[in-house]
């Protein structure tokens, strides 16, 4: 299970292929014997290795629940060290083989990347442990069989059934075997042990462990450089360039509640102000916009007022304050404040000038309104009216006819 295959052996062995392919993998290997060329780099993609082993357990349990579905008599628990043992076997047997199917299906595979060809190996080690029950029941959609299969990865975790540097060591292999490009491990080789110990010192899959305090991680050399930029406990600069540096993973929490140089709004929003600014510059921006502040404060209290009544209140109120106002934070305190001030002031005085022209025009509404009303009787005379003008001609005439009767 340890060995490593023989890509010469395999192509001659299950594929027909050309003489001139053939003889340049012979010539390969007589070279390498030549040159006494024995002693070979073991290192490896340390992160591609820890993620598959973890890959291993899920689909050992599948496994496991799929072969013991509907079984009176066993539980995943009664097979799981067979099934681990036949599950070893037939990663390792076709990933040997991997060489040879690949030349086989050409371009029709998927991804060359080793944790998608190797996932699918469990995939489908994992189907073939299907038991006629679970063939034929629809049982394999249920969330029941689910969460078996969750139940028993937990249970295995717990117990130690298949430790992680134990199934680290078999995915070592199964990457070694199916990297075809050897871009996730090592394929350097060297003629005495003292060249090699040379190597793994500056090798790119050599391991190292993050320097940055509370991670955990471990990565090759080569990957250094990608963990650097990315690692959540790194100490790094405030990205809204503050003085202060932050690790990687408290940046949000600190850029939005700490941080002097978030973006705020006037603590006088509420009343008008519509400025923004760093939240260091609070302090200096409502000093220095006290009298606008206090102009929208007033705008607030005394709804209506005119522009230039408002202004000769804030001369008032500065004058009577002393200086006072300045410790007023956000506009509710500025509000008591100025009520305060303008208990002991008085009522806001407004221009008498506007006062008797408001008065002009309210009688100015009144009257208009009668010389309309009688407008629209004169023009128009209504039937009463009418009937009336009649009988006081009638009258008229009546009396001129006894006068005239009186005289003869």
């Amino acid at each position: 299970m340890g060995m490593n295959f023989n890509v010469g052996e395999i192509i001659s062995m299950d594929l027909p292929t050309s003489d001139l392919e053939l003889v340049r993998e012979n010539e390969k290997i007589e070279d390498d014997k030549e040159r006494g060329l024995t002693f070979h780099c073991e290192l490896y993609d340390t992160e591609i290795v820890r993620k598959l082993a973890q890959a291993f357990l899920p689909g050992l349990s599948t496994a496991c629940v799929n072969n013991t579905t509907g079984d009176m008599f066993r539980n995943p628990g009664s097979v799981a060290a067979d099934i681990r043992k036949e599950m070893v076997d037939y990663l390792t047997q076709r990933s040997e083989r991997f060489v040879a199917e690949s030349v086989v299906l050409e371009g029709d595979l998927v991804s060359d990347h080793p944790y998608d060809i190797i996932s699918n190996m469990v995939d489908d080690f994992a189907s073939l442990k299907l038991n006629l029950f679970s063939r034929v029941s629809g049982w394999l959609l249920s969330e029941k069989r689910e969460d078996k299969i969750d139940d028993f990865v937990q249970e295995m975790e717990i117990s130690g059934f298949w430790l992680l540097d134990r199934r680290e060591a078999v995915a070592q292999i199964l990457v070694k075997n199916v990297d075809l490009k050897n871009i996730f491990h090592c394929d350097k080789k060297f003629n005495t042990a003292e060249e090699l110990a040379e190597h793994v010192v500056n090798c790119g899959f050599r391991t190292m462990n993050c320097t940055n305090e509370g991670c955990s991680i471990v990565f090759c050399a080569s990957h250094l450089e990608k963990h650097d930029s990315a690692c959540p406990f790194k100490i790094i600069p405030c990205e809204q360039q503050c003085s202060e540096n932050v690790m990687r993973r408290e940046m949000d929490r600190h850029c939005i509640t700490v941080c002097r140089m978030k973006s705020v709004s006037c603590p006088f929003y509420a009343v008008g102000c519509q400025s923004t600014m760093p939240h260091f510059r609070i302090q200096q921006h409502c000093s220095d916009n006290l009298l606008s502040h206090l102009l929208y404060t007033l705008k607030t209290i005394h709804k209506g007022g005119s522009e230039e009544d408002l202004k000769k209140r804030v001369d008032q109120i500065v004058e009577s304050s002393s200086g006072g106002l300045a410790d007023a934070r956000d506009a509710r305190s500025l509000i008591l404040k100025v009520k305060d001030v303008e208990a002991k002031l008085g009522p806001l005085e407004v221009k008498v000038s506007e006062k008797v022209s408001e008065e002009p025009n309210k009688a100015g509404e009144n009257s208009s309104e009668e010389p309309i009303e009688a407008f629209n009787k004169g023009g128009e005379q209504s039937e009463e009216d009418k009937i009336g003008g009649e009988k006081s001609t009638e009258t008229i005439n009546k009396v001129g006819e006894e006068l005239s009767s009186i005289q003869v």
